[in-house]
């Protein structure tokens, strides 16, 4: 079976009709020929951009400095609303203050500190399907989402998702998914900074609404940590850590700024690579035997953060969905100095877009590229792909902090439901690919889950 894959528009559209496919679609509104292309180039009235597929043009712009190829202004038009100034959206001497401050929290060292977070989220999303698994079927993104979500506040504010604020947040951003278009008029237009963006105002709404939750939440933290009563966990963590040059700490208003992008990057696309690869072994049952199996095996002892390193076979579906589906589908760098880009010449302000989506399946770069195939990775073809064209989590001095947060929480938490249920997909309901926030199913991904017998009883961490 080859997974889900949406249409590709006409190679030779309007501008017009282009602007209003990639507004509701940035995968379809895309040509057929960049799964071949090495670099395609766009032209518009108002920018020229630059689509590398290429794996050296993408390390050039990845792994050279980041001032040369900032991330462009253009994409925090849309999200600056819910995420400020975030550390998703800044460039120079803000974004390199914020990653000081950030990336210790992060270190390979401090996810045995919130691999018990993890677990009791994980447990908490087994027991709340266990009364839905009754051969009915399930909407599994809102549950992926759902789950996703309390492993974020979990491991950033010790509360679980039915904490009150918590679950506000949630219900809020669920809100905010569908109100938030990927492009606003301001990333397509030279508007000049004073210029209203139109943003809708249920998209304001729902921005303001959640930030007042964060920033309630931030500010309780803030009088905790003054009393000497504040947990030891991910905000703690942030929230009093000096940047190792100024000395500074992030003030509340930063620090909400942050936490939006922690909830947006860590639940969003943890929630979208979870619920792509629950499809995906709902319609490939040697694969989910291979999971269930080892998670039998391996859960059943499971007291440490070293049971994810032998989760084998959960990891590399995990990787695997992460290529097919990566959920941020498209990255856009501005081009700060004059460059060639496979003998061409690019100027100053030109858009440099670097497209997972493409990248992940070009058709040059790997065997069978649409095949769902995990194994892929133990090969030549695999491990040479893995190296030069693999980037869910971006790549160079801009990776995402919280990658290797994902990559433990996401095959644990996949582990933990194929040793609880066996997963069907529903006969008619065949999931669309649209890319909104992050990549999801146009009408959600419905599976049916039925225990397995007898249960398998949960270990503990």
């Amino acid at each position: 079976m080859i997974p889900p894959k949406p249409v590709s528009r006409p190679d030779k559209v309007s501008l017009w009709r282009y602007f209003r496919l990639f507004r509701q679609d940035i995968l379809s509104a895309q040509p057929a020929r960049l799964y071949r292309a090495w670099m395609a180039e766009f032209r518009t009235p108002f920018f020229r951009s630059y689509l590398c597929n290429d794996p050296a043009l993408v390390d050039l712009v990845l792994k050279g400095r980041p001032r040369d190829f900032p991330k462009s202004d253009r994409i925090r038009e849309g999200l600056r609303p819910l995420l400020g100034n975030s550390v998703f959206v800044t460039n120079g001497d803000t974004w390199e203050r914020q990653r000081r401050i950030i990336d210790p929290a992060f270190e390979g060292g401090r996810l045995r500190d919130t691999f018990g977070a993890m677990w009791d989220a994980g447990q908490a999303m087994v027991a709340r399907l266990q009364h839905r698994a009754d051969g009915q079927p399930v909407e599994i993104e809102f549950e992926t989402s759902h789950a996703a979500a309390d492993v974020i506040f979990r491991t950033l504010f010790s509360i679980p998702i039915d904490h009150a604020v918590a679950g506000a947040v949630f219900h809020e951003f669920r809100a905010h998914q569908t109100a938030q278009p990927v492009v606003n008029l301001g990333a397509l237009l030279p508007l000049p900074r004073w210029f209203p963006r139109f943003h809708s105002r249920q998209t304001r709404a729902t921005a303001t609404r959640i930030r007042k939750l964060i920033a309630g939440l931030t500010a309780d933290r803030a009088a905790a940590i003054a009393a000497g009563t504040a947990p030891d966990d991910l905000a703690t963590k942030i929230m009093t850590f000096p940047d190792p040059q100024t000395g500074a700490c992030f003030d509340t208003e930063e620090m909400v700024d942050q936490v939006a992008i922690f909830f947006l990057a860590g639940h969003e696309t943890s929630a979208s690579a979870l619920g792509w690869a629950l499809y995906l072994l709902a319609t490939h049952p040697d694969w989910q035997d291979r999971v269930a199996a080892e998670a039998q095996a391996e859960l059943a002892d499971a007291g440490y953060l070293s049971v994810v390193n032998r989760l084998r076979q959960a990891r590399a579906v995990f990787r695997e969905a992460m290529r097919l589906y990566p959920p941020v589908p498209m990255m856009v760098r501005e081009n700060r100095c004059p460059v060639q880009l496979r003998g061409r010449a690019v100027a100053p302000g030109a858009q440099i877009v670097l497209s997972p989506w493409h990248l992940h399946r070009h058709e040059r770069i790997w065997d069978n590229p649409d095949q769902f195939d995990p194994a892929r990775f133990d090969t030549e073809n695999g491990r040479a792909g893995l190296r030069d064209a693999y980037m869910p989590f971006s790549a160079g001095p801009r990776v995402c902090p919280g990658a290797g947060f994902a990559m433990a929480e996401g095959p644990l938490l996949l582990a933990m439901l194929l040793r609880a249920f066996r997963l069907e997909p529903i006969a008619g309901r065949v999931p669309v690919p649209v890319a909104h926030l992050t990549v999801r199913a146009k009408d959600g991904i419905w599976l049916r889950l039925t225990p397995r017998t007898p249960p398998i009883p949960q270990g503990q961490p």
